[in-house]
């Protein structure tokens, strides 16, 4: 069973995302996804996703995660990713995976590998919330192989029910679904261009004068301008009232991925290898993203609601009163930190704390009495519980349990 009790601040040069990035909003839940997602997994299920017989191991050291993951994530083959049960195990930690470490694996990869200090992704025009593949990620060495490992990352995830810290632009999502791409999604990133189009769009263009259009663009490749046609032969394909939406969705999807196409075509392979494309027929890009990504935002009486108390601690008890003070007290991005701290990853289902999910027993985040006045709280991530001492006082309460939020980081049996 693995528990968080001691004090690492984590390897030099780790790569953390920008806060402001957990800011983002996320579309409103319908009320059939709940439905449709347990049929979704229980067509993993049949299908045998996740469920061994073999395991699928991932031995990681903590200053090498990118490298370890990639290593052994890379060299496994379809049958393997697929139905392997994954075990994660942290070098020198000792402790048993019974979901805590495999949620803390996601959350670290997600870290590093969709950090743009990396190489492969970069913040999006509009602002610094959210990122997206970036066409300098040619410079980084098998850059076409990290992307491909990115969508496996992806596919895992969603077969083990763990969330990835994984702020991307929308039109992102649809690509990695297939999804035709909207025009609106053009507006913050070229407003200018958007609006050519959309005149396009609500114009009927064969009562103007000759265009000049094709299905053919111009582009600048390291200082060359080079023509790119949007199918084949579309340079003698002149754009028309009749086939002008055909042009405007080539177009738009090419504006979307310029410079990042066989990036974005070698992480949607990744993800085809892990998870059949039949199965998740049923998402749409937002659904999507709420089931990869989770929210981001808690809600402290929601999660007051979805708690529960061991060993003599119930909601009135005065320790219980001063935790949820200092709830209060704490910033967003210090609960999430604490969320990470009991259950291995800094996201919140898209069901809420309801769907937390442990290893045995009821899933529901738990806080448990522990005679231990002098020490830090500690967690078992396995089961979302938080062992909470009973301090003396209500300021030793918020300063022992923001210390061990904000410094704690290892899964080892103290």
């Amino acid at each position: 069973m693995g528990y968080n009790s001691s004090v690492n601040p984590g390897p030099p040069g780790s790569m953390v995302l920008k806060s402001n990035m957990l800011q983002r909003s996320l579309p409103p839940i319908r009320r059939d996804l709940q439905a449709r997602l347990r049929r979704f997994y229980k067509k993993l299920e049949r299908n045998g996703y996740g469920r061994g017989p073999h395991k699928l191991k991932l031995p990681i050291r903590r200053s090498l995660v990118l490298k370890d993951a990639f290593s052994r994530i890379m060299s496994a083959n379809k049958q393997e990713l697929r139905h392997g049960r994954l075990v994660v195990t942290f070098e020198s930690e000792e402790g048993l995976d019974r979901g805590g470490p495999t949620r803390e694996f996601f959350l670290l990869i997600s870290r590093e590998l969709f950090n743009p200090s990396f190489g492969l992704f970069e913040y999006s025009a509009d602002d610094i919330h959210t990122i997206q593949p970036s066409p300098q990620s040619t410079l980084v060495d098998n850059f076409i192989d990290w992307f491909r490992f990115a969508g496996r990352i992806f596919g895992l995830a969603l077969i083990h029910r763990c969330l990835l810290n994984a702020p991307f632009v929308s039109h992102f999502y649809k690509s990695l679904l297939r999804l035709p791409p909207a025009l609106n999604e053009l507006e913050s990133l070229d407003n200018e261009f958007h609006q050519s189009l959309e005149w396009i769009r609500d114009n009927d263009i064969s009562t103007v004068a000759d265009l000049g259009l094709t299905f053919c663009v111009t582009e600048n490749l390291l200082g060359n301008v080079v023509e790119r046609e949007l199918k084949a032969d579309g340079s003698n394909i002149p754009v028309t009232e009749n086939n002008k939406r055909e042009y405007l969705a080539r177009l738009i999807k090419w504006r979307l991925e310029r410079g990042v196409q066989e990036q974005t075509e070698s992480l949607v392979r990744g993800f085809y290898e892990v998870i059949d494309s039949r199965l998740i027929k049923l998402f749409d890009a937002g659904t999507f993203e709420l089931v990869i990504a989770g929210a981001v935002e808690i809600d402290i009486n929601i999660w007051r609601s979805h708690t529960e108390y061991r060993l003599g601690y119930n909601d009135n008890h005065q320790i219980i009163i001063w935790f949820w003070e200092a709830i209060e007290k704490f910033t967003n991005e210090q609960r999430l930190n604490l969320l990470k701290f009991v259950t291995g990853t800094s996201t919140i289902p898209y069901e809420g704390f309801l769907a937390l999910r442990s290893s045995s027993g009821p899933p529901y985040f738990c806080i448990e009495k522990w005679d231990n006045p002098n020490a830090l709280p500690r967690a078992h991530t396995c089961f979302n519980r938080l062992c909470l001492p009973s301090y003396a006082t209500a300021e030793q309460l918020y300063e022992k349990l923001l210390f061990a939020v904000e410094e704690t980081n290892t899964f080892g049996l103290k």
